[in-house]
């Protein structure tokens, strides 16, 4: 599917223990952090993944890829590519890879303004990694409406 007939993505961020999630539109230019799916001695839950995937029926999925600062694939770099691999089997969409460098100072920063504004919780704080995959969806969002050969 060429990128510019993508509208809606389900991103990732990829964790030894949880994967956060969340949803974009291209057309609003949109993201939003879902939920998180647990990830554990079994592995990613993918019937929840499925059910989301049911739910959302997205065209494409995005996985943050992290990086070290100098762009060097790091130890979870090799866990997000294998995770964004079963993806694309199981499912048979298009998997992006997403540049998620500095996601995480991101999300905290974005989690302490919706505390400071009252829109969340301390107990919400294992939201933390849908809200850096909503980063990755924004990331991705961004990138795809500024290349012309995208649109």
């Amino acid at each position: 599917m060429p990128e510019r007939d993508i509208t809606t993505v389900l991103g990732f961020d990829y964790g030894a223990r949880r994967i956060g999630v969340a949803v974009g539109n291209r057309v609003t230019g949109s993201a939003r952090a879902l939920e998180v799916v647990g990830n554990g001695a079994n592995g990613p839950d993918f019937t929840r993944i499925a059910a989301l995937l049911r739910e959302w029926r997205p065209d494409a999925l995005l996985v943050g890829l992290p990086l070290t600062l100098d762009s060097g694939e790091q130890a979870n770099s090799q866990n997000a590519r294998a995770f964004a691999g079963v993806l694309r089997e199981r499912h048979a969409l298009p998997v992006k890879m997403v540049d998620e460098r500095l996601t995480s100072r991101a999300a905290s920063e974005r989690f302490a303004e919706r505390r400071a504004s009252g829109s969340a919780k301390r107990k919400h704080a294992a939201a933390l990694d849908a809200i850096a995959a909503e980063i990755i969806v924004e990331q991705w969002l961004r990138e795809a409406t500024a290349s012309p050969a995208n649109g």
